[in-house]
């Protein structure tokens, strides 16, 4: 163990050779003893000792408590005072310097020895936190994602120059601010931040990501953004703030479109690339426009009530806004015939989930959204398609998706016939409960619409 430097700044010479000698006895090198402020600040530049042990009452022009104040604000040592004074005014005064020790003359050795021993501790604890800040602060500021952080009042308290950059707001201007006067996104439907997303975010799930948003910067700039949340907390699981990583997405789309451009020519999407896809297939078949948004609502409702975490509710929601996305390359003569479907044609349509897969499944999702819509049809008994999956071979998020699809079709109006109503849908699911449907997700559905009075808006 490397012998600890202690610095004497004690202008009573009995004292300060007694307390040499003391110190020698616990092992530790004494640089040199000084008797007034300033000799104690050039003898510290000096030597740099690991403590300085500081008497308040000094001769000269500073006391101790004004040279502790500068040791530690410029060559970072850690003081523990000497005194004789424990009056009031005494302690107020050293307390401002933050000191690591304070002990009041005359004390024994064994208290002189554990003083330096809490001191140097804490002083290193102090040193550990500050550098592990900085270097976190560091990597913050240096990654290539915009990273905002809160307090548990939403408070802004860090921004790194990336967020600055993608906001439009310096950190100066940032901070103290409200997250949402920084953080402007447009979500699927409308301009600004929603109830919903404020919900999330304030909520008390420690993940949260938001895919193919529009943040909106100071300067009315919109960027296609991905976005993550994390809550922190304390040991007692505590909400204490947030860390909110935004990545800007425009690459990565831009990419994307590259892809899709020989099907539809699919452009850039306000509400991003998943609302684009979802109303290019609905305008290419306006009998069945809105179905997917309501596929995609019920399907969200019922895993809500199944209680799914956020994380795979919020998968769900994505893969039924799209899960006829196939569909686009299916002829739209085939789409809105208003007659029965002959063999050929049909196979052309059972084909959409595959073709969905294959459209999908190159985008970097959080969620397994390619293989949900893929299996959007299988069912459990072997019977569907396109690869006649069974049971748990057929992802949860794909069987709530069916139960949902199923209801939403045969609830509605189709060119081909008409609407079969709400109980006919219902009864299908029920008769088919465990054999082609989930179980668990049929009754769950019932449960909606026939307990809580769900409906399709």
């Amino acid at each position: 163990m490397d012998q600890k430097k202690i610095l004497i700044v004690e202008d009573e010479h009995i004292i300060a050779k007694d307390i040499k000698e003391s110190l020698k006895n616990f092992g530790y090198s004494v640089v040199d003893i000084v008797y007034t402020g300033n000799d104690a600040i050039k003898k510290a530049e000096k030597h740099h000792p690991d403590l300085v042990l500081m008497d308040i009452m000094l001769k000269g022009d500073m006391n101790g408590i004004e040279v502790a104040q500068y040791i530690r604000d410029n060559i970072h040592i850690p003081v523990v005072f000497l005194t004789a004074y424990a009056d009031e005014k005494t302690l107020h005064g050293a307390k401002i310097t933050e000191p690591f020790g304070y002990i009041i003359k005359p004390f024994e050795d064994a208290e002189l020895h554990s003083t330096i021993q809490l001191a140097l501790y804490k002083f290193k604890m102090e040193r550990k936190l500050v550098e592990r800040e900085q270097w976190l602060t560091t990597i913050l500021k240096s990654i290539s994602d915009a990273v905002i952080v809160t307090n548990k009042d939403g408070k802004i308290t860090f921004i790194n120059p990336i967020a600055e950059m993608l906001t439009g707001w310096k950190n100066n201007e940032a901070l103290e601010k409200d997250l949402f006067e920084v953080y402007k996104v447009i979500d699927d439907k409308n301009i600004g931040t929603t109830d919903e997303m404020i919900s999330d975010l304030l909520s008390q799930d420690m993940f949260i990501a938001r895919s193919n948003q529009l943040l909106i910067s100071k300067d009315n700039t919109i960027i296609p953004v991905d976005t993550v949340l994390t809550n922190l907390a304390d040991d007692e699981s505590e909400i204490t703030g947030s860390v909110v990583v935004i990545r800007d997405i425009t690459k990565r789309l831009e990419a994307e479109e590259k892809t899709i451009e020989s099907l539809e020519k699919l452009r850039k999407a306000m509400g991003g690339i998943i609302q684009a896809m979802a109303f290019t297939v609905e305008k290419r078949d306006p009998y069945t426009a809105g179905h997917q948004r309501r596929v995609a609502d019920l399907a969200r409702t019922i895993a809500k009530e199944m209680k799914l975490t956020p994380d795979k509710i919020d998968g769900i929601r994505l893969a039924g806004v799209i899960h006829d996305i196939g569909k686009i390359a299916v002829p739209s003569e085939i789409l809105s015939k208003p007659g029965a479907l002959n063999e050929i044609e049909f196979n052309l349509i059972k084909k959409h989930p595959e073709v969905g897969y294959d459209i999908l499944k190159n985008i970097d999702f959080p969620w397994p959204i390619a293989e949900i819509v893929r299996q959007h049809h299988e069912r459990m008994d072997g019977s569907g398609y396109p690869r006649g999956m069974k049971g748990d071979e057929i992802t949860l998020e794909a069987r709530i998706l069916a139960v949902a699809d199923v209801v939403e079709a045969m609830a509605s109006h189709r060119p081909y016939r008409a609407s079969l109503g709400l109980d006919k849908a219902l009864e299908e699911i029920t008769v088919n409960t465990g054999v082609k449907y989930d179980k668990d997700v049929v009754n769950t559905c019932i449960l909606l619409f026939n307990e809580k009075k769900y409906e399709f808006r």
